[in-house]
């Protein structure tokens, strides 16, 4: 498998506090990576760094053979990365069909008006809200922002999708519709590195885990070897001595 994204050596201190510490990492082609660690080890941070809205103190982030370290988030999403927040941040005064239009139009394809709203007619219908296109954004559901939040991103035409907790505050039932989603989306070719707090559907979704500690790379590696990983537990749970892996415990 091919590398698509090299993380190398990335660091950035906010004032006294070192939020990304000599990070290393990759991301394959059509690869799905979880990223874990507890609240505050610099998952978010780690993704403003990749996507341009701040830039390292030292290290290099290269994509696709090139070093994009430090550009301008537009240019990033030129290169083909696209990302979802945390907080879902639609468009409100807009419907659901102009929002993943503007996603179109302004991503890695940089499509015209036409194509970019049939790019967005594909993509809505591809996450289940193609009966809503015609709605204010802000009258969607969280399920249903959520879902518009990846259905902008993935407009863009990204060869990289980064995805911060993208299932958090759904139900069961719509938690197992996004995980869906996502894996139709690697279907399509596109790399995804997922933040997420769901143990279940992150060791479920993902080719490797790496996990973040105080903005430090804690362990690396395949869903079970995390999941049992005495490192990983105590960091989460604040003891290396317990039994029976991460996976249940959480």
């Amino acid at each position: 498998m091919s590398v698509l994204l090299q993380i190398d050596n990335l660091s950035l201190r906010f004032g006294g506090v070192r939020a990304v510490q000599s990070l290393s990492f990759t991301v394959g082609e059509r690869e799905i990576v979880g990223l874990i660690g507890p609240n505050g080890a610099g998952k978010s941070t780690l993704f403003n760094l990749i996507d341009g809205i701040f830039e390292p103190d030292e290290g290099h982030i290269v994509f696709g053979g090139k070093d994009i370290t430090g550009e301008k988030t537009y240019r990033v999403v030129r290169h083909g990365i696209a990302r979802t927040h945390q907080i879902v941040q639609p468009l409100a005064g807009m419907s659901v069909l102009e929002n993943c239009t503007v996603g179109a139009c302004f991503g890695h394809e940089n499509l015209s008006l036409p194509r970019g709203r049939e790019t967005a007619l594909e993509v809505l219908a591809l996450v289940g809200l193609a009966e809503r296109k015609d709605i204010p954004a802000s009258q969607l559901t969280i399920a249903g922002k959520k879902r518009l939040e990846l259905a902008r991103a993935l407009c863009a035409a990204p060869r990289l999708l980064l995805l911060d907790e993208v299932l958090a505050g759904l139900n069961p039932t719509e938690v197992e519709h996004m995980i869906a989603v996502i894996r139709g989306i690697r279907e399509r070719g596109v790399a995804i590195l997922i933040i997420e707090h769901l143990m279940q559907a992150i060791m479920s979704l993902s080719d490797r885990i790496v996990v973040l500690n105080s903005g430090q790379k804690l362990a690396e590696g395949k869903p079970a070897e995390i999941a049992n990983n005495k490192l990983v537990i105590e960091a989460y749970l604040g003891d290396p001595n317990l039994a029976g892996g991460l996976e249940p415990a959480l």
